[in-house]
């Protein structure tokens, strides 16, 4: 069996990419890629698959696996679901591993099973992949030491879900009167550039002074015209570099994330959606007997918003100086005092991550509530819109017809 450059091991987690061909239990000649630690395992994957190798060619190390958030939910709910129903650990991730159709979710599974295989635990193995997220393999820590692994990976899993809900409705509240305001503003662009220079050569015709509003639509037609090609090259590339940016830029992602929470409406609601999700990972992470310090280590990036995630540092270091948490909390100038009061209360009566996530349950229902309240209004809004712009310039482009049909 032809082979090229034999994988070296030298790290047990180390994943290859290995090139095959080989013949299927029809007959039929196939080939294709997978990911395995060695040449060895390569083989027993394509054995396992009732493929008989001809040629196997090592590749190189592979890419990181690409996880989505809905994975690791996914890999939450199935790895609870299987351990409450009495499997053990190590045999439950072979199953997961062989059984999902998700490749990239398949073969992280294949490795944390290898981990286990080979006596880590599983928060360690977790901690090689960061889409996981310190929290969570902090949770996974204390559920295996606790022997409560599976009760805790089934509230992380529908913490998860109910933030992706959460996420989805506020995207589809945003979405949809961007997207028609979005459409309504190519659609005018268009009647500008190609309708209205239309109407222009008839009102040369008359010999009359034009009206006001029509002279400044076809002032605008023309400035339109002859300006959409720089102006969209200008937009597209700020657009790039900004994103470019935020991307690489902790002091720009800041700056945006900070411009978020000032905007009116939005705004609010961004906050108390990061003050919701900021109260439940701590609230969790504290009933779960995590000490407050190393709780706000697990917290980095929790929010999803760089002003929360610096005010986290800012009170953690704080609370090692000896501060109170509240009063902590207070000097970031992120938390209402709505907010403050009760954990101030809380900490003298000893009841902290009960309160926490009594907070975090009344902030998700009013997100919820202004998640509603601003699909509802967005319907009024998006029809006012249409009408001043398309409603505009039909009565712009008509006005000059009508003063003349009235001096005939």
């Amino acid at each position: 069996m032809p082979q090229s450059g034999p994988p070296t091991t030298d790290h047990k987690t180390q994943e290859f990419r290995f090139k095959w061909q080989g013949i299927n239990p029809t007959g039929c000649l196939k080939s294709g890629v997978l990911i395995a630690t060695e040449m060895s395992t390569a083989r027993a994957a394509l054995k396992q698959q009732k493929i008989i190798p001809i040629k196997i060619i090592h590749q190189g190390r592979a890419k990181p696996a690409a996880l989505r958030p809905t994975d690791i939910t996914t890999f939450s709910r199935q790895l609870a679901s299987l351990l409450q129903a009495g499997l053990p650990l190590l045999a439950t991730l072979e199953v997961m591993a062989a059984s999902h159709p998700r490749a990239p979710l398949s073969r992280v599974t294949h490795a944390l099973a290898r981990a286990v295989a080979q006596g880590q635990y599983l928060s360690t193995a977790l901690a090689d992949y960061p889409q996981f997220g310190p929290m969570y393999c902090q949770l996974v820590a204390i559920g295996e030491t606790s022997s409560a692994l599976a009760p805790l990976l089934a509230q992380l899993a529908e913490h998860r879900e109910q933030a992706a809900a959460q996420q989805a409705k506020l995207r589809a509240a945003l979405s949809y009167p961007s997207g028609v305001l979005i459409l309504s503003l190519l659609i005018t662009t268009a009647l500008m550039i190609w309708v209205v220079p239309t109407f222009q050569q008839i009102f040369e015709s008359f010999g009359a002074p034009l009206p006001t509003p029509t002279r400044i639509v076809l002032s605008l037609s023309s400035a339109i015209a002859h300006g959409i090609a720089p102006v969209t090259f200008l937009i597209g590339s700020g657009i790039f570099i900004a994103a470019l940016g935020l991307r690489r830029s902790t002091v720009l992602r800041t700056a945006y994330d900070h411009l978020r929470l000032t905007l009116p409406i939005i705004g609010p609601l961004l906050r108390q959606l990061a003050i919701a999700r900021w109260t439940h990972a701590l609230g969790t992470l504290l009933k779960a007997g995590t000490p407050l310090a190393e709780a706000f280590n697990s917290m980095t990036r929790i929010t999803n918003n760089a002003v929360f995630d610096q005010a986290t540092c800012t009170i953690l270091q704080r609370v090692q100086r000896g501060e109170r948490l509240a009063q902590a909390m207070r000097a970031t100038g992120c938390f209402p005092p709505t907010v403050l009061q009760p954990i101030a209360i809380a900490e003298e009566s000893g009841s902290l991550d009960t309160m926490l996530n009594d907070l975090a349950m009344l902030n998700e229902q009013q997100v919820d509530m202004r998640i509603t309240l601003l699909a509802n209004s967005a319907e009024p809004l998006i029809i006012i819109v249409l009408g001043l712009l398309i409603g505009g310039l039909v009565v712009a482009m008509y006005l000059p017809i009508i003063q003349l049909g009235n001096i005939i």
